[in-house]
């Protein structure tokens, strides 16, 4: 009994930590470039159950000696291994804002294959994103949102004196003064990369292969990948698996207190 108090405890225990990741995609729903979590669920290991028994030997005296017949496994809960970001592109929105782009891929080879803005974040290390909802900061310098620098091809800031800019299919940014080329990286696979906050991604990037092609959309953005209808439901069914394990742990609870208080007065 005791076992099962465990196992259904971490049933609730995962599907609570599943509700929180649906619950977070919803409040991205709106925010562009956003790429839903998924959780990836797994069972604790197997435990191969035995029935002990005693067989009693044709001598003298008579002798038992303890066996033991396997039964079959048993699995004693389950847990949330990781979190999974969906990188499938979201549906793109014309905006009419000249500093949002929109990087839309065209050719991807590789199935988990990913393109991604360059920027350099606080601490002056460079991060990845999809979320190009940019802006200009006063020093004339295109920024994310956060305040993130948009780095160019030799990982140096861009600077645009101002909103009047072109951005080309290619990701050359043209001012008055001078040309730069965005800093566009590539994934193989972009579930090794580590999810951090405000839109941002942490990990190695891979050669652009030759097949692999992309432009930039200037004036437009990439929205959300979150499917608000399925993670309402998802929502729902989490919900409902957890409220029957509670009620689950409520029938142990009933069934141990009749084993502490009915039984002991027996005795």
């Amino acid at each position: 009994m005791l076992r099962g108090f465990y196992t259904v405890a971490s049933g609730m225990i995962a599907q609570q930590r599943y509700q929180e990741a649906l619950s977070n995609n919803i409040a991205n729903a709106n925010t562009p470039g956003y790429k839903a979590d998924q959780a990836t669920f797994r069972a604790f290991p197997e435990m191969l159950m035995h029935e002990i028994n005693a067989k009693q030997l044709p001598v003298k005296h008579g002798m038992h000696v303890p066996t033991k017949r396997p039964i079959g496994g048993l699995n004693t809960g389950v847990y949330i291994q990781e979190y999974v970001p969906n990188f499938n592109q979201g549906d793109i929105r014309e905006t009419g804002l000249n500093t949002d782009l929109a990087l839309i891929q065209e050719n991807v080879p590789d199935e988990n294959g990913s393109f991604f803005f360059a920027v350099q974040d606080e601490s002056g290390d460079i991060r990845l994103t999809r979320n190009g909802n940019f802006t200009i900061d006063g020093e004339g310098y295109l920024v994310t949102t956060q305040g993130y620098y948009v780095l160019d091809s030799n990982q140096n800031r861009i600077f645009t004196d101002g909103l009047e800019f072109i951005v080309s299919p290619e990701g050359q940014v043209q001012t008055d003064n001078q040309v730069s080329q965005l800093d566009i990286r590539y994934v193989a696979d972009a579930h090794t990369l580590e999810k951090e906050g405000n839109d941002l991604y942490n990990g190695e990037t891979d050669a652009i292969p030759a097949a692999a092609q992309f432009h930039i959309q200037q004036g437009f953005l990439e929205q959300s990948n979150v499917n608000t209808l399925e993670t309402m439901t998802q929502m729902m069914e989490a919900y409902r698996i957890f409220e029957t394990n509670q009620r689950v742990l409520k029938a142990y609870d009933e069934s141990m207190g009749k084993a502490v208080n009915d039984i002991g007065r027996l005795g």
